[in-house]
């Protein structure tokens, strides 16, 4: 089983216009509502990857019931903390005229302790029938920095981490097998801009040295960098044929990781799947709806380059 924990979920309204102006008055062609989040959209993308998957959530408010309605459709097994804040709402405005997408994003509400443990007890029970675990998101205000190191300490799988900041540094001593920040995230997290592909390396040379056992970085259309404490890889995507939504995609590309990694693959082929899981999540309006046959086909065309 591939387990998607995080607590910062996200019940989405999607505006498509054939073209939007900032300060004025526009009119959307089409509304669309979806759950998403980092941890949503992951737990989406890893239900149509694998046979056997589950999101686990702190859900809360009117959306809860929206929510577990939509994974029941999409037959994806959930497991909801419910939680007495409400889950956060967040707006993507997409312009079709540019293909400018604007995300609008409303920060997670506080849980209150007795929340944050049930969610706890909650992890250390699924955690203990997974595979692998994604650990994915930001933490709501008030939430202890150590959160995901001691959600960390109850994993026996090897974990995929997308996350960044204090709690990333605060985990990264337990090891986790796969540390996936993008470029920003990683430059906020070392507290440094990472201008070139120099400072780059050395970054990311520099989490392997304290204790992430691979690297792998993310930067828009770009490369894809991973890095060992022995090994470094450049991964170059084909070019984005469809460009519908780009939201979404970094956790469909964790989501395809730990498939892969849980399916038996090495890193460099699972780094493969979870780019070519991302270009399939941006042909799509809704994220994390992938097609599994098409990743697989996507991930032949990824070019390696050994550094």
């Amino acid at each position: 089983m591939i387990l998607s924990a995080g607590l910062s979920p996200a019940w989405q309204q999607i505006l498509v216009f054939e073209r939007f102006r900032p300060g004025e008055v526009n009119r959307a062609q089409e509304v669309h509502w979806c759950s998403s989040g980092k941890v949503l959209n992951a737990g989406i993308a890893a239900g149509h990857l694998s046979k056997e998957s589950l999101a686990l959530a702190a859900v809360g408010g009117t959306v809860l019931d929206k929510i577990e309605r939509e994974f029941r459709a999409l037959g994806i097994p959930r497991h909801w903390v419910v939680s007495e804040s409400a889950t956060r709402i967040c707006t993507t405005i997409v312009d079709r005229s540019s293909g400018a997408i604007t995300e609008l994003v409303e920060n997670g509400h506080p849980l209150a302790a007795a929340e944050l443990d049930e969610f706890r007890r909650a992890y250390s029970y699924q955690v203990a029938r997974a595979e692998v675990a994604v650990l994915i998101g930001s933490l709501p205000a008030g939430t202890p920095r150590s959160f995901y190191r001691d959600l960390l300490k109850l994993t026996p799988c090897p974990a995929v981490l997308d996350f960044r900041g204090g709690e990333l540094l605060l985990a990264l001593e337990l090891e986790p097998y796969v540390v996936k920040p993008n470029r920003e995230e990683l430059a906020r997290t070392v507290g440094k801009p990472l201008d070139g592909d120099d400072e780059l390396l050395a970054a990311m040379r520099w989490l392997n040295g304290r204790g992430a056992q691979w690297m792998v970085v993310t930067g828009g259309s770009g490369p894809v960098w991973v890095t060992s404490s022995s090994k470094a890889y450049r991964f170059h995507p084909p070019p984005a044929r469809e460009v519908v939504n780009p939201i979404g995609c970094g956790d469909a590309m964790a989501a395809a990781i730990a498939w892969a990694t849980s399916d038996g693959r090495d890193l460099p082929q699972a780094v493969r799947l979870g780019i070519a899981a991302a270009l399939e999540n941006l042909r799509q309006l809704l994220p994390g709806r992938l097609d599994r046959a098409r990743v697989e086909e996507l991930a032949e065309r990824v070019r390696l380059e050994v550094i």
